[in-house]
């Protein structure tokens, strides 16, 4: 089991998660930030101010306010609208830095993501459970918006996984892995899509396979 620290992790860390395959979890300095920063969105989604992302809608329909009880709704249909990768997947260890990555950065407590969100993302990096993440698609706007969300929909029981090698629906392999999928909180889809960890595992990915 290796051990991360956002802000701290190593270039020699991410080698090994790429080369090794190696369970990871995040140091437990990270949860304090983790719960201060989803308390934050929790109360933002509960008010009465418009917060972007959170309670309205996205882009054009930035002005359209979302009642509380479409929250989940909103997340869910994010993800499912950006699932429009195609091509061959990633390599299973450049998915797997992909998923540490995104620990990483979800760990910083910055994103908003409640700690029940980044203990699944660790968890299927124990089990090594890896969704199947289309090799071409992305963006690059507000980061690598298909490609994560091929890999967050598999976190709310869509699209598909690989588990031992095994190349399952996704809502199968977390069953089989002894996990659930989840129901998104306000701010959580758009914080699982934006960011560059495909970008930038790709890019490692080529670094480490040039040693």
């Amino acid at each position: 089991m290796l051990t991360l620290t956002p802000g701290a992790a190593t270039l020699a860390q991410l080698e090994t998660i790429w080369r090794e395959g190696l369970a990871v979890r995040l140091d437990d300095s990270a949860r304090p930030g983790i719960e201060a920063s989803a308390a934050r969105i929790e109360a933002a989604a509960a008010g009465d101010a418009a917060v972007y992302g959170v309670n309205t809608g996205f882009g054009k329909l930035a002005s359209v306010r979302i009642a509380p009880e479409d929250t989940a709704t909103l997340q869910r249909n994010l993800i499912l609208s950006h699932c429009c990768g195609v091509g061959e997947p990633l390599s299973a260890d450049t998915t797997r830095l992909v998923l540490a990555l995104k620990l990483l950065s979800l760990g910083r407590g910055a994103s908003g993501t409640r700690p029940e969100t980044v203990a699944l993302l660790q968890a299927m990096l124990v089990r090594d459970l890896l969704p199947v993440i289309p090799g071409q698609g992305s963006v690059g706007a507000s980061g690598d918006l298909a490609p994560l969300a091929h890999m967050a929909a598999v976190m709310i029981g869509e699209g598909e996984a690989l588990l031992g090698g095994i190349r399952l629906p996704a809502r199968d392999a977390l069953a089989r892995a002894g996990l659930e999928p989840l129901t998104l909180a306000a701010k959580e889809g758009l914080a699982l899509i934006n960011g560059t960890q495909v970008s930038t595992a790709l890019a490692l990915a080529g670094l480490f396979g040039a040693h």
